[in-house]
Formats: C-alpha cells, sequence, structure tokens
C-alpha cells in the first residue's frame, strides 16, 4: 500500500507514505454523533488539542450538519462558527480543513488559514470552482465528494444502474472542472462520499472496490466513522459503532485509501500504527 499523497496549504504531504487521520470537530448543535459537544470555541480548542495529541494529522472543523436529513445554515451563522476556530487554532501543529460548500466561506476561513477545504457538494455549487481556484486560495488541498441529491433529500430511495462506475464517472469530471480554473492536481483529494446518498450495499460495494471509484493517481479520502452503513451491519446505534468504524477504516486503508475522517482518533490511530508496523516488519516504524 503506497497511498498517493497531496499538498494542502502549509502542509506537504506528496512524499508521505502512511494514511493519514483526519479527526472530525463538529462546532454545530446538531450533528448525528456528537452535535452540541464542541460548540464553544473553548471546547472545540481543548477537542482539537485532544485529537491531535492522539495524533490526527488533519482537523475537520464543521459549520453545518451534514447528517440526512439536515437543514441548510444561513451564511452568516455558519461563519460565525468556523471562523474563530480556525483563527483559534492555526497553531495547533495539524492541517486545519474546513468542511464547508459556501465559496464565502471558503474564501474567508483561506484567508483566515485554512489549510484545506472539505466540500461535500464536489464544488458544484455557483462560485465555489472560482474561489478554491484563485490565486488566494494558494496550495490549499480541495477534497471532492459525491453526493447524490442533498442532504435533505439524499437518503430518500438512492439508485444507480453501477454505483461504482458512476461515482468514479462524477470524481472524474470534477478533477477536470477543477484543473481546467487551473487548479494544480497535486491540491485534489477525491471521497466517494459514504453515506451521501447511498444504501448500505451501495456503501458495501464501494468499500470493496474502493480504487476503482476514483480516476486512479489521486489519494482517496474515506468517511465511514459511526455512519448507519456501519449500523447496518452491526446492529448498533451511533455511540456504539466504534469497532465497526475502526474495521471499516482498517479496510480503507488497505485498499489504498489515504486518508480516514474518523470521530475516534486515538483507537484509529492505534490501529493504523500496527497494521503500518507489519507492512514494515519492524515495531519501531515511524508512523
Amino acid at each position: 500500500m503506497n497511498p498517493t499523497m497531496f499538498q494542502c496549504g502549509r502542509f506537504d504531504f506528496t512524499s508521505r507514505q502512511r494514511p493519514l487521520v483526519m479527526g472530525i470537530l463538529n462546532v454545530t448543535p446538531d450533528s448525528f454523533s456528537d452535535g452540541g459537544q464542541h460548540d464553544t470555541l473553548d471546547a472545540a480548542r481543548r477537542r482539537a488539542d485532544q485529537m491531535v495529541a492522539e495524533g490526527a494529522d488533519i482537523i475537520d472543523i464543521g459549520g453545518e450538519s451534514t447528517r440526512p436529513g439536515s437543514p441548510r445554515v444561513p451564511l452568516q451563522q455558519e461563519l460565525d462558527r468556523v471562523l474563530p476556530v480556525v483563527e483559534a487554532l492555526r497553531d495547533c501543529g495539524a492541517v486545519l480543513s474546513v468542511d464547508t460548500y459556501k465559496p464565502d466561506v471558503m474564501r474567508a476561513v483561506l484567508r483566515t488559514g485554512a489549510d484545506m477545504i472539505n466540500d461535500i457538494w464536489g464544488f458544484r455549487q455557483p462560485g465555489a470552482v472560482e474561489a478554491v481556484a484563485a490565486p488566494e486560495a494558494g496550495r490549499a488541498a480541495l477534497c471532492v465528494m459525491h453526493m447524490q441529491g442533498d442532504p435533505e433529500t439524499m437518503q430518500k430511495d438512492p439508485h444507480y444502474d453501477d454505483v461504482v462506475g458512476e461515482v468514479h464517472d462524477f470524481l472524474q469530471a470534477q478533477v477536470e472542472t477543477l484543473q481546467a480554473a487551473g487548479v494544480d492536481r497535486a491540491r485534489i483529494v477525491l471521497d466517494p462520499g459514504f453515506g451521501f446518498g447511498k444504501t448500505s450495499a451501495h456503501n458495501l460495494a464501494l468499500l470493496n472496490r474502493l480504487p476503482a471509484c476514483a480516476p486512479a493517481g489521486y489519494p482517496i479520502l474515506v468517511g465511514m466513522s459511526r455512519k448507519s452503513m456501519l449500523g447496518a451491519v452491526t446492529g448498533r446505534d451511533a455511540a456504539g459503532r466504534l469497532h465497526g468504524s475502526l474495521a471499516a477504516a482498517l479496510i480503507a486503508v488497505e485498499r489504498g485509501a489515504a486518508v480516514v475522517r474518523v470521530h475516534d482518533v486515538a483507537a484509529t490511530v492505534d490501529v493504523l500504527r500496527v497494521s503500518w508496523a507489519v507492512r514494515q516488519e519492524n515495531a519501531k516504524a515511524d508512523y
């Protein structure tokens, strides 16, 4: 396993061999797993510091819940939630990613110091490509995610003739759109969008055939932590899905994922360290 890596604002992962861990920091009152736990600046800072200490490479800050059925958040409210957190965490020692699809939020957080934009809409909103292709965006990484529908409706009978092929073709088209706008391919990361307009069967097919979900040569980010696809398999609610989340993260990395987006950083890092040590046949291998 040798995942393709990428440029990421102040950080350069282009020569990194091991997979990266992205810790989730939702500063929202209504996210499906941790809503309301980190929605003050002090709580967000404590949680970010904890995840960095546990081994997170990236902190992904979200100011709008994207759980199935969630409503959209007004622009100013999202800015009020995320900008102070980006400012406070600028020197935390990890990549700062912001989970947003709004071009105005993208511009604001990039000016404030974000290293990465994680867009569930895959930069399809009007003005999004222009926002991240502008010179002011610098070398910020761009995560392009696939989603069928929108968060309010995406889980209402999603249908595909070939889920792996259709996700691949969408990601390929968005890569071409970004590159046509002048975005360096080294900035691009691709996410099949587990749980975003997919049934459990669709999600399992995507994980099983992960390399085929995206055009070759681009790093793949996966986010399955505590999601309902794992509940469908284990029968557990979100709070009880740690073991399923660890299994999914390990399978994804074994299939070539470059980044895993998780709630449980310490446990995920331990699992990936053991996997990495086995591959290197060296218990002291630098993870």
